[in-house]
């Protein structure tokens, strides 16, 4: 549970790091995130 907690604060400090450094990868890493969560070709992720 306590990796699970790290693991989501420090995707939330590298989000908020990658916005200001450069939004572009941001914004390419959010879509391969919804790619990746919505199993992208008929592939089922969940």
């Amino acid at each position: 549970m306590l990796w699970l907690i790290l693991g989501i604060v420090l995707l939330i400090v590298a989000i908020a790091c990658g916005v200001i450094i450069h939004p572009i990868l941001f914004v390419i890493a959010i879509l391969a995130l919804i790619v990746f969560f919505t199993g992208w070709r008929g592939r089922s992720t969940l």
